[in-house]
């Protein structure tokens, strides 16, 4: 039997792991680091990190090749193939690697419950494993806290969404606060820009972390030339940004 722990890991600075995260990552006897190509080199370059951190027993560590999402039309047949594609090779790893059952850590960004999809893909593994999930950080509580501001209007609601979502959909109806995540392509321009402000935040967390915070008529074109170059120079990005219409508090 597989015990398999998806522990939180916050944005990729060491000090957000909590207490709970680094006794896990102890407890296991095998640490899986997916690959995810040269573009994405400093993701895994950071678990190792985090690994040779807190790591202070026998815990094995093994690398393997992600599968590649097939870039399909069809955006939710593609991605249902592709977890199931990484529950196999999850499996695969662990019948190489702990044939005779065991305990299996996977380090998962942010939290194992918001925008992530671990918790979707292991119960694809049915009765073959039992799940415990241990709670991180999230880029949500990161971006708040590094501009210094509070999450949610005075006993007011946020919503959480996509940049697909916003792009594809606008601004919801009944709501004046948007945290959007997953956004390649900086969905916020498609808004009308006025009477809305923008806290932005990449890299949270980590030595290389960018922001910027301001009307979006005024700092959303910065955003985008910036994100544009932040990509180019580090192959990759993580960011995320809370939208707030005119009267916040």
């Amino acid at each position: 039997m597989i015990r398999l722990l998806l522990i939180g890991i916050g944005t990729g600075n060491p000090d957000h792991l909590t207490r709970a995260a680094v006794k896990a990552m102890n407890e296991a006897d095998l640490i899986l680091l997916p690959r995810k190509g040269d573009a994405k080199s400093d993701l895994i370059d950071l678990r190792r990190a985090i690994c040779a951190q807190v790591l202070t027993g026998p815990t094995r560590i093994v690398e393997f090749d992600m599968p590649v999402r097939a870039a399909e039309p069809a955006y939710l047949d593609a991605v249902a193939a592709w977890h199931d594609a990484i529950a196999d090779r999850w499996m695969e790893q662990a019948a190489l690697h702990l044939p005779g059952g065991g305990t299996l850590a996977l380090l998962v960004w942010g939290d194992p419950s918001l925008y992530d999809s671990s918790l979707r893909i292991a119960a694809r593994l049915g009765g073959q494993v039992s799940i415990r999930v241990i709670p991180g950080i999230t880029s949500i509580q990161a971006l708040t806290a590094a501009h210094g501001i509070c999450f949610n209007r005075l006993a007011e609601p946020v919503l959480i969404s996509t940049g697909r979502r916003l792009r594809d959909d606008g601004w919801p109806a009944g709501v004046d606060d948007i945290v959007v995540m997953l956004d390649a392509h900086c969905a916020f321009r498609t808004l009308p820009p006025e009477g809305i402000h923008i806290w932005w935040g990449a890299y949270l967390g980590m030595e290389c972390e960018e922001l910027a915070e301001g009307p979006l008529s005024e700092t959303g074109p910065s955003i985008i030339e910036r994100r544009a170059a932040l990509r180019e120079r580090h192959g990759w990005i993580m960011d995320v940004y809370l939208l707030r219409r005119a009267g916040f508090n």
